[in-house]
C-alpha cells in the first residue's frame, strides 16, 4: 500500500496520540511513504507551536521534526503538483495546501493518512483512499 503521510498523521504517530494505532497499522503496512515537499516547512512549523507553548525544548523540537521527516520515504516537489493542485482546489473550494496531498494520492493510487476532517472528507468525495 502506498501511503500519502500528512503532517497531522505524522504528529499522531510521534507523539502517539488518540489515533496512533489506527495510523501506526496502516503506516507499517505501507510499502512506500510519500507526501509532498510542503511536508518539511508544515511539520516544522507545527513542532515549533508545540516548542512555543513549552511543550518542548529546543532539542527535542529539532528531533521531532527530523523524526517526522524520518517517516516519509520519497518527498514530491510540489512543481510537478501545482497545477492540478490549485485547478482541484478551485473546483472544490478548498485549500491548496491539502490538494497537493489529495493530487498526490490520486497519481499513485495512494492512501491518505490524517486527521484534518475537511481534508478526509474530500478525499472520500473524490473517490480516494483514507485513513482517518
Amino acid at each position: 500500500m502506498i501511503i500519502v503521510l500528512d503532517v497531522s498523521a505524522a504528529v499522531e504517530l510521534l507523539f502517539q496520540k488518540e489515533k496512533f494505532e489506527v495510523f501506526d497499522l496502516a503506516y507499517s503496512e505501507g510499502t512506500w511513504v510519500i507526501a509532498p515537499n510542503l511536508y518539511i516547512p508544515e511539520i516544522s512549523n507545527v513542532l515549533w507551536k508545540y516548542y512555543a507553548s513549552n511543550l518542548l525544548n529546543h532539542e527535542e523540537c529539532i528531533q521531532y521534526v527530523q523524526d517526522g521527516i524520518d517517516l516519509v520515504d520519497n518527498f514530491i516537489d510540489t512543481k510537478e503538483l501545482w497545477k492540478e493542485s490549485l485547478s482541484e482546489g478551485i473546483k472544490n473550494n478548498h485549500s491548496i495546501y491539502d490538494m497537493f496531498y489529495v493530487i498526490l494520492a490520486r497519481r499513485n493510487d495512494g492512501t491518505i493518512l490524517t486527521k484534518d476532517r475537511k481534508l478526509a472528507k474530500l478525499a472520500k468525495e473524490l473517490n480516494l483512499e483514507v485513513i482517518f
